[in-house]
């Protein structure tokens, strides 16, 4: 399975720790085509030193098209993130977004509005239970295609 992370890069870099986690969590599952979110050592600024935006957007919209999943982590505000889900929602993508209620922050309508049931899932989470949320995610994921090549 391939698995595309989303994470705040230019919008912030607060939660590279929990976006670490996720990442890891995520490896069991399949590849992460977006591992680098997770590095540490990347800045709000982005690959920016070594890569054109043009490169950085053609790439990551390929990798969007080439993923099976898209797993968002949404509590650090993101245009990146932002339009990376709303180009996967016209790529009739399955869209996993992880909230932090905790933050203070509000989810924005147009995320949080977009929840269908099946294919766009919204999930407030706490730290102490993400493991649980993503193995419930990866678990019903398989179950559906298992039903649905049946």
């Amino acid at each position: 399975m391939k698995i595309y992370f989303c994470g705040s890069i230019r919008g912030g870099r607060d939660d590279v720790h929990v976006y670490r986690r996720l990442v890891h969590k995520l490896q069991s599952y399949g590849c992460v085509l977006t591992e680098h979110v997770c590095n540490t050592e990347l800045t709000d600024t982005g690959e920016a030193a070594a890569l054109e935006d043009r490169v950085i957007h053609d790439r990551d919209v390929a990798w969007l098209q080439e993923s099976d999943v898209i797993v968002a982590e949404v509590t650090q505000p993101s245009l990146g993130v932002g339009y990376e889900l709303g180009r996967a929602v016209d790529m009739k993508k399955t869209v996993l977004c992880l909230f932090r209620p905790s933050s203070g922050r509000t989810l924005s309508a147009m995320i949080r509005g977009a929840v269908d049931g099946e294919r766009f899932q919204v999930v407030d989470y706490s730290e102490d239970v993400l493991e649980k949320v993503l193995d419930e995610f990866f678990v019903n994921l398989k179950n559906a295609s298992e039903k649905s090549q049946s």
